[in-house]
C-alpha cells in the first residue's frame, strides 16, 4: 500500500515536469559550460585583466535587471511554456552566429566586443526567460508536490555543477573554445525542444498588451509585494547578502586561479589537475553537498515557516566566509603555502553549499505558498531584481579591488558585508514570519 501511494506520489509521474525537468537540464548545462569558458577566455586574451572580467559581469547583470520586469508581465499574461522555448531558441541561436563571428574575427579586441554584446543580448532574453520559468511549477504540479519539485531541481542543479563543471574544465582544456561554444547553443536549442511539448491550463488576458498595461501590471505587483511583509524582509537582506557573495565566485576565482595557482611552482595534485580543473573541484564540492541539502529537504514534509531557520543558515554561511579570508591571507597573501588553501577551501565550499540549498529550498517553496499563482511571475521578477539589483555594481567594484588590493582585501569586504547583513536578517521580525 505504502509502495503504490509512493509511486502516485512521485512527481516524476507528472508528465509536464519531467518535460520541465529536462529541457532544464539541458539548458543549465549550457550555461555551466558558457559561464565557465566565457569567465576563463575573457582573462585569457585580455592578459589577465580583472576589472574588464567585472564589467562583464556587471553589464550581463544589468541587461538583465532592466528587461526582468517587462518578463515578469509577460509571465503572468503570456503561455509560460511558450516563453521558455521561445527565450531558449533565441539564446541557442544567437551563442551559434556569435561563434560564426569569432571564427571571422579572431583579434582579441574584436571577440571581447563580440562576448560583450553576447553576454548582454543572451542575460535580455534570460530576463524574459527566468520570471516565467521561476512561475510554472504552481501551474503543473500540486501545492503538496512544491517542495519536492524545488528539491529535486535543486539536485539537478547540484549534479550538473558537480559533472558539468569537470566536464566544462576537460573541454576547455581540450577544445577550440569556439568548438565548445557551438555545442552550448546546441544545448538551448535542445531545451527548446522539450519545452515546446508542455501542456498546462492556460487562459489568456483578453486584454491586448500594450505599454500601459505592461507599466500598470508593474504597478500592481509592487503594490502587491508590500503586502507581503516577510517577503520585503527577504528582499532588504538578499540585495546584500549576493552584493556580498557574488563576487567570491564570479571574481575572485577565476583571479585566484589565472594568477596565484597558475604562478605557483607546484600545488596539490598539479600531475593531474590544470590550474582551471581546479575551479572545477571547487564547484564539485560545492555541488556534492548542494545535493545532499536537497535530498534530505526532498523526503521531508514543507514547513509552515522557514524563516528563523534561514536566518541561522545565512549566520553560518558568513562564518565559513570569515575562515575563508583567513585562510587565504595565512596561507597565500603572506605565505607560500597553496596546498592548505586549496583544501580548506575545498572544504569551505563543501559546508557552504550545504547551508545555501538548506536555505533556498523552503525560502523558495513558501513564496510559491503565499504569493496568488497570476501574480507570481511578477513577484519573481520583482524579487529577482531585489536580489540581483547591486550585483552589477559588486562585479566592477570587486574587479577594482582585486586591480588595486588583491584577494585579500576583496575577501575581508565581502566576509564583514555578509555577515553584518546576515546577523541583521536574523533579528528582523518580519522575516521570521516566512
Amino acid at each position: 500500500m505504502n509502495k503504490n501511494t509512493q509511486k502516485k506520489d512521485n512527481i516524476f509521474r507528472n508528465r509536464n515536469f519531467r518535460l520541465v525537468f529536462l529541457g532544464a537540464l539541458v539548458s543549465e548545462l549550457g550555461s555551466i559550460l558558457y559561464s565557465f569558458s566565457v569567465s576563463f577566455y575573457i582573462l585569457e586574451i585580455s592578459g589577465n585583466n580583472a576589472f574588464l572580467q567585472g564589467l562583464y559581469l556587471a553589464l550581463c547583470g544589468v541587461a538583465m535587471l532592466v528587461i526582468t520586469p517587462v518578463g515578469g508581465v509577460l509571465g503572468d499574461r503570456k503561455n509560460k511554456a511558450k516563453i521558455m522555448y521561445v527565450c531558449d531558441y533565441l539564446k541557442g541561436g544567437m551563442i551559434l552566429l556569435a561563434t560564426a563571428l569569432m571564427l571571422l574575427l579572431r583579434e582579441p579586441n574584436a571577440q571581447l566586443v563580440i562576448l560583450f554584446v553576447l553576454g548582454t543580448l543572451g542575460n535580455f532574453v534570460s530576463g524574459v526567460f527566468n520570471p516565467a520559468a521561476g512561475a510554472i511549477f504552481p501551474h503543473i504540479v500540486r501545492e503538496e508536490q512544491l517542495q519536492q519539485a524545488n528539491s529535486y531541481f535543486t539536485m539537478k542543479s547540484s549534479v550538473e555543477s558537480i559533472l558539468g563543471v569537470i566536464f566544462a574544465g576537460v573541454l576547455y582544456a581540450v577544445l577550440p573554445v569556439y568548438t565548445l561554444f557551438f555545442l552550448i547553443g546546441a544545448c538551448y536549442i535542445a531545451s527548446g525542444v522539450s519545452e515546446m511539448l508542455i501542456r498546462y491550463e492556460f487562459h489568456p488576458s483578453e486584454e491586448r498588451l500594450t505599454l500601459k498595461l505592461a507599466v500598470r501590471d508593474m504597478a500592481e505587483g509592487i503594490a502587491y509585494l508590500k503586502t507581503k511583509k516577510a517577503i520585503l524582509a527577504l528582499l532588504a537582506s538578499v540585495l546584500f547578502i549576493n552584493f556580498f557573495f557574488a563576487p567570491v565566485t564570479g571574481n575572485f576565482l577565476p583571479f585566484f586561479i589565472k594568477t596565484d595557482l597558475a604562478a605557483a611552482q607546484s600545488y596539490l595534485l598539479d600531475s593531474v589537475l590544470t590550474p582551471e580543473l581546479w575551479f572545477s573541484v571547487f564547484s564539485v564540492c560545492f555541488g556534492i553537498s548542494s545535493l545532499l541539502g536537497a535530498a534530505i529537504l526532498s523526503g521531508r514534509t514543507q514547513a509552515e515557516k522557514c524563516g528563523r531557520k534561514a536566518a541561522r543558515l545565512l549566520c553560518a554561511v558568513a562564518a565559513v566566509m570569515v575562515v575563508l579570508t583567513g585562510a587565504f591571507y595565512i596561507f597565500v597573501d603572506r605565505g607560500t603555502r597553496m596546498n592548505p588553501f586549496l583544501l580548506t577551501l575545498s572544504l569551505g565550499f563543501l559546508v557552504i553549499g550545504f547551508l545555501i540549498s538548506s536555505f533556498n529550498i523552503p525560502v523558495t517553496t513558501a513564496i510559491m505558498r503565499i504569493v496568488d499563482r497570476d501574480k507570481l511571475s511578477k513577484v519573481n521578477s520583482l524579487t529577482s531584481i531585489g536580489s540581483q539589483g547591486m550585483i552589477p555594481i559588486a562585479s566592477v567594484l570587486a574587479g577594482a579591488i582585486l586591480e588595486a588590493f588583491g584577494g585579500t582585501a576583496l575577501l575581508a569586504f565581502c566576509s564583514v558585508g555578509f555577515t553584518v547583513t546576515a546577523v541583521s536578517l536574523l533579528f528582523s521580525r518580519q522575516f521570521k514570519e516566512l
